[in-house]
Formats: structure tokens, sequence, C-alpha cells
């Protein structure tokens, strides 16, 4: 993550001009912004089939036929994935990477964005690189890429064999696995699916098919004794470091971990599970009857329900508070400690905690047009553009990035003072 303490917190706002860009450049794609919000680029045309990316108004030297998904990366660079003479590479701050390949998506960052990883493409064969060095070890199919919290492993579901046209039953002897490094598990599955890292990226866990009918979980290629109905995607508690997964027995979901129930109670539904920082708690999303969401901490769920979706729970720091996004009756709103804000919008996304928990706040639309929540109440600013707020590191204020009227706006407030202008 990001140093929040080295950043500009100074109440105050500054901009840049962005709509001025289209008269420099033949035209101006979509922005994206620095985790700091010092930094606004967009990928500019800048000729015939050249492209480039712009950073505050300035083009970088290095031109490409093709620029895709630009993003910063946690530690504040620009990347994105960049064609020349037919083939892709990732750039990073208009410098391409020494080796190309037939074609690179899924960019991924190690938690402080010293590694960037993407999914590769070459000779028809699928791999990961990292920093431009692909694995050793490629394979005819890949999919569900991820990379460990410091980016030293990258991993990934692989096809290890290529059955024949009339190999009709090779299928369900398995031929997927998942790939660490490039090196595959010896075991084999019908599918591997959704993969995640260790905190410490010691070990992989991952949703595996057995048969035609039986599901489980696989940790470093062992799967788990007994047999589901379905699974979803497991997590390691952060705090004992067992491997937590939904799991769907006799009709009805429950929350295993290493092997064994640890919530009493059944659900019609239950995913996005996740330890606290502390790993004193536990939450998940849950369906406790048909039609209604919420939110279920160590096995108790919240009273409020909503009638469409709840997404995953997201703790405050100190494991205090948990807040989630949910629609209810055709708009989205949060829910935080089981309580639903006031105000609800055609669109919400996730909450984001100050470093005490003591404030809750998210990125809103509102009738086509980008707003900030605060602890339930709008912030008066309407934009054309928003990126999700920052908190600072002493919890007294906030960063808001945003395009409003054409001109990006870095936008530092006191919280104290926010209060007279939320509604």
């Amino acid at each position: 993550m990001p140093d929040f303490s080295l950043w500009d917190w100074e109440t105050g706002e500054k901009q840049i001009p962005f709509e001025d860009w289209k008269d420099d450049f033949e035209w101006v794609e979509e922005p994206c912004v620095s985790p700091d919000g010092e930094k606004i680029a967009a990928v500019v045309k800048v000729g015939e089939e050249a492209f480039t990316m712009a950073v505050n108004g300035r083009r970088w030297e290095s031109e490409f036929e093709k620029i895709w998904l630009p993003r910063f990366s946690p530690d504040g660079r620009l990347t994105c994935l960049a064609a020349d003479m037919g083939e892709w590479t990732m750039a990073v701050d208009g410098a391409a990477w020494d080796r190309a390949f037939g074609y690179v998506w899924s960019p991924l960052f190690s938690r402080d964005g010293s590694k960037i990883a993407v999914a590769a493409q070459d000779e028809m064969k699928y791999g990961m690189a990292v920093d431009g060095v692909l694995w050793e070890t490629v394979f005819p199919y890949m999919t569900r890429m991820t990379v460990s919290p410091d980016g030293g492993k990258t991993a990934a579901s692989v096809q290890v064999e290529s059955p024949g046209e009339g190999e009709i039953f090779k299928f369900q002897e398995g031929t997927f696995t998942a790939a660490v490094n490039g090196k595959a598990w010896d075991s084999r599955f019908l599918n591997i699916w959704d993969l995640s890292f260790s905190p410490d990226g010691k070990s992989l866990a991952a949703e595996a098919r057995l048969t035609l009918y039986d599901y489980t979980i696989v940790v470093d290629g062992a799967p788990w004794k007994k047999r589901y109905d379905c699974v979803w995607r497991p997590v390691f508690h952060t705090g004992n470091g067992s491997v937590l997964a939904p799991v769907k027995s006799e009709g009805k979901w429950g929350l295993a971990a290493d092997d064994e129930m640890i919530w009493k109670n059944r659900y019609i539904q239950l995913w996005s599970q996740s330890a606290c920082p502390n790993g004193e708690k536990v939450a998940a999303a849950v369906c406790p009857k048909f039609g209604k969401w919420t939110i279920a901490v160590d096995d108790a769920p919240w009273k409020c329900l909503v009638d469409e979706y709840v997404d995953a729970p997201v703790f405050s720091p100190d494991g205090r508070h948990i807040a989630a996004r949910g629609k209810h009756k055709g708009k989205w709103t949060i829910i935080k400690d089981g309580v639903l804000w006031k105000n609800a919008f055609d669109m919400i996304w996730d909450p984001v905690f100050s470093p005490d928990g003591q404030h809750v706040a998210a990125k809103a639309e509102i009738n086509g047009k980008w707003a900030f929540a605060i602890n339930g109440a709008l912030w008066e600013r309407r934009c054309d553009a928003a990126w999700d707020p920052v908190f600072s590191p002493d919890g007294k204020k906030i960063l808001l990035r945003r395009v409003e009227d054409g001109i990006y706006k870095r936008t530092v407030l006191g919280l104290d003072g926010m209060a007279r202008v939320l509604k």
C-alpha cells in the first residue's frame, strides 16, 4: 500500500484544465488518476495510428500503435498495455518492457506496486510475465490469474493437457491444475477456478471441481478430504492462517475452515468471506432467506436486510466496524454495522474507512453525475468523473479527486468543516 503520510495533506485545492487537452491532441480518452491525486493521465492520439499517454497535459515521448487499460500502480507509476509492430507489452512511465508478446492482458500489481504482472500469450501458449520476464513453462490455456501480496509469486489456473478432438472422456480425467511461477501442481482436476495466496505468499488455495458433480478446496495441490455440492473462492484467515471457504451441502451454504464447518447456521447463499485485520472476526455476505441479503459477522446475520444484493464486507482498519454496499428497492447504498445509510443512489462503489474507523466514504452516481457520500450524507458538489475518496493518516481530512466542468480538481477538506455542507 502507498505511504499516505508522504502525500500533500494541506487543506486546499489543486486544478488541472483537463478539457483543454482536446485542443492539443487529435482525441483524448477517459482519464485515470494517481493514488495521491497529483497526476491525471489519458490516452491521446498524436498522429496516424500513433498513440501515447499524456500526464498533466504533457505527453510521453514514446508512441505506440495501440494503448489499452491505462492505470496507475499503487506506488504512483503510470502503466498501460501497449502495442507496436503487432506485438503487445507493458509500458511504465513511458518505457516499454524489453520483451513483447503476442498479446497481454489483466495487469496485476503487488501491494506496494513494486512488481507488475500481466497475463501473456507467446506463440499460442499462455503464462504470466512479471516486469517483462515470462514464466519458463507456458500452457495451452490459462485463466484466473493472481499475484501474491509482495509480488514474489504469480499463479493461475492452467490446462496442462490439450485433449484431441476424439478424446471425449479426457476432460473427466482432469486436465486442469494451478501453476505457481510457472510450476504446475502435480494434482489434476476437471476445473480450477478462483485462487488466493496467503498473506505471506507461501501458500495457494483454489476452488476445484473433482467430478461432474463434486467440488472441494485445494491447498498447495492437496484437496480437502470432504466433497461438496459447490464451493466459492477460498481466502486465508488473517489471524490463524486457516483457509476459509463457502461450501454447499444438502442444498444449503455454510462456512468451512480447513475442511471443517465453523458456522452452525446454513444459508441460501454465502460468499465474499473475510477476516478482520487482527483476525478476531469473520464476516461474509449471506442470504438468510430467499431474496433477502445481509452481512453475517461470526455467523450472526445483521437484522438489516436488502432485497437485491449485498457486496463483500469491508472491515475498518481496527476491525471494529464493517460496511458493505447493497442494493435495495432499486437503489444502491451503504450498510454500516447493520444500519442502512439514509441516502440511496443510482450506483455506489466500495466503502472506504478512515484509519480510526469513525468515518466511511464512497463515490456514488446520481442522475448521471458523480458525487461523494460521507457517513451517509452527500457532499454538495456534483462531478463529471470521480475516483475513490482517501482519508488522511490521522483521519481528520479527506482527499477528493474529480473532474468538474472540464477541470481536474484535487481537493483536501477537513472533516470538521465538511459537516456544514453535507446533506
